[in-house]
């Protein structure tokens, strides 16, 4: 027993090494985000061509229109990186996660820390808690030893994804919510504590979070491979006084300014939430507006303010240049019809049983095309309801598995990691094997849930 144990403690525990054979595709197989992007744009290309009697003339014309289609949303999620990443990354928050994350002194304690932290800021935002959680996590490894800071940031990430399958702020489940959605006439308003909290989706998502975090606990490598964080500490910044004369430089540096206008915005956030309640007033706009007023409160002089954005800029880099080319992507899916030929022809072979198994394994192959969950619903949302009624399965549980298959191939489909590693200085191929074996994990425990559970309640 001795001598397994001493091997165990050499080679790393059995999930560890496991673990490991997904780096293989990590550094050998998997592409940078951009080219990914672009090589599932000439397949999707190709496949409608081949696939569908779109034509090449048809499929150019419906990548052209997509891309353009996305602008808008490209520019608004890549506002959202950067004003949460500026949120995050100010002195005073930096300050508060450091002595938050002294509050343990084991791995375990840490591991347990941080992803309870993740779930519970991807209830509030995902960009924010994406941002924030590798913060936390370079904190606690700085305090720990034997914390292997790749995984901590996969781990981390994880817990955005499946804290949207559960959130108030998921597309589809505030989608559904609303009196004009597109889907109305079939299956009417359908509201948040029909789908999103619902026995079935709860039960299933806190087997996956209580899962999730024992998977990372025994995923423990061998000291000679625990990779700690060790980039100069960027805690320490020095306040530099500066002799202002001029009226430009003392309205650069006026202190009133960003008050005034931090308490104009905190005065619109507390109107608001009296009008339409906290759930009701969570719009994507409402969420950046915000951590856009916090910013103002955070960095009270105009030239720190604006120099935080300039700085954190290059966070929103793959954002704003990636979302277009899979708005062309979603455009090609939906006009050639290939995405409805994909997805109905899983529902072919589905039955009332079965059919969240296949919402949630169609979900999780559209998503890689289609990573935004509202667009991609549109591909496949007619299709799941139409199967639903005609099978007379449980909409709400369909729904469900679309969310859940939604989130979970992110882990693999690179573009929302970016700005998480691009905040503590890694590339995607550090983290990118332990975010496979965490989606596996996922994969096996989602479909057995989606079947077993149901019978259960």
């Amino acid at each position: 027993m001795a001598k397994e144990n001493s091997e165990s403690l050499e080679r790393g525990s059995f999930l560890w090494r496991f673990s490991k054979k997904f780096n293989f595709a990590a550094e050998n197989i998997i592409p940078d985000p951009l080219v990914f992007c672009l090589l599932l744009t000439i397949l999707v290309f190709v496949s409608g061509v081949l696939f569908t009697d779109h034509g090449i003339m048809g499929m150019l014309n419906s990548w052209y229109n997509g891309i353009w289609s996305q602008i808008a949303f490209a520019f608004q999620m890549s506002f959202m990186v950067v004003t949460c990443a500026v949120t995050a990354r100010s002195k005073q928050i930096k300050k508060a996660l450091k002595k938050f994350a002294k509050v343990v002194n084991t791995p375990t304690a840490a591991i347990i820390l941080l992803m309870a932290f993740g779930y519970i800021s991807s209830f509030l935002n995902w960009a924010f808690c994406t941002i924030v959680t590798p913060i936390l996590a370079m904190q606690l490894t700085k305090n720990v030893k034997r914390l292997h800071f790749p995984m901590l940031v996969a781990a981390g990430y994880s817990t955005m994804n499946l804290g949207q399958c559960l959130g108030p702020s998921a597309s589809v489940y505030a989608l559904l919510a609303g009196q004009d959605h597109f889907l109305v006439d079939k299956i009417g308003v359908l509201t948040q504590d029909v789908t999103t909290y619902n026995p079935m989706n709860v039960i299933v998502w806190l087997i996956l979070a209580v899962g999730t975090i024992l998977l990372t606990l025994k995923t423990m490598p061998p000291k000679n491979e625990v990779i700690e964080y060790s980039a100069n500490d960027e805690d320490e910044e020095k306040e530099v006084e500066e002799t202002r004369n001029t009226f430009a430089e003392k309205m650069n540096g006026s202190k009133i300014i960003m008050m005034l206008i931090g308490i104009a915005g905190l005065v619109n956030i507390i109107f608001t939430f009296m009008k339409s309640g906290f759930l009701g007033s969570l719009s994507l706009n409402f969420v950046i507006f915000i951590f856009l007023t916090a910013n103002f409160m955070l960095y009270n002089t105009l030239e720190k303010f604006i120099a935080a954005y300039r700085e954190n800029l290059g966070l929103a880099t793959d954002v704003m240049i990636q979302f277009p080319f899979y708005g062309g992507i979603q455009g090609m899916m939906s006009d050639s019809g290939l995405g409805q030929i994909i997805v109905g022809g899983m529902c072919q072979f589905a039955t009332a049983y079965t059919l969240p198994v296949i919402s949630y394994i169609s979900a999780s192959i559209v998503n890689l095309f289609i990573p935004s969950q509202g667009g991609q619903w549109i591909v496949q949302g007619p299709i799941l309801v139409d199967a639903a009624i005609r099978l007379d399965a449980n909409i709400p549980h369909v729904v469900n598995a679309f969310v859940f298959g939604d989130e979970a191939t992110n882990l693999l489909q690179p573009l929302y990691v970016i700005p998480a590693l691009s905040v503590v200085g890694m590339k995607l191929k550090d983290v990118w094997g332990y975010m496979a074996f965490i989606w596996l994990f996922w994969c096996i425990v989602t479909i057995i849930g989606l079947l077993a559970v149901p019978g259960l309640i």
